[in-house]
């Protein structure tokens, strides 16, 4: 079974969503704005993928932080943004039995649940 987070109403998760149920894969879904994100897991991934891969730099949230909050990002200092702001972490994020994947590129997924 997968695991989804995300936001329901971000076009890329609904865009993955929609992908998962055409091709028959079970998930389930975790919402960011009813459960938060669990410090300890947002750690694995980052361990996994790249604290970086993690950090939407695009998304309006980490856009209007001030200059102070983006100054010297390091590891740390990200996760404990995305902890505060779930909307900072780029979406989807899917635990898969073959690992974590960020973001819905496509041939990605394709490789990894196909």
């Amino acid at each position: 079974m997968i695991e989804l987070y995300g936001i329901p109403n971000c076009d890329t998760v609904k865009k993955t969503r929609n992908w998962l149920d055409g091709h028959g894969h079970a998930y389930h879904f975790n919402d960011y704005k009813k459960v938060g994100v669990d410090p300890l897991q947002l750690a694995s991934w980052a361990r996994e993928v790249g604290w970086e891969k993690l950090l939407n730099k695009r998304g309006t949230t980490f856009r209007k932080l001030d200059d102070g909050d983006k100054a010297d990002l390091d590891e740390a200092k990200a996760l404990k943004l995305m902890e505060a702001n779930p909307s900072m972490i780029k979406r989807p994020v899917a635990e898969t039995p073959g690992g974590v994947l960020v973001g819905f590129v496509l041939s990605e997924w394709e490789d990894r649940l196909q």
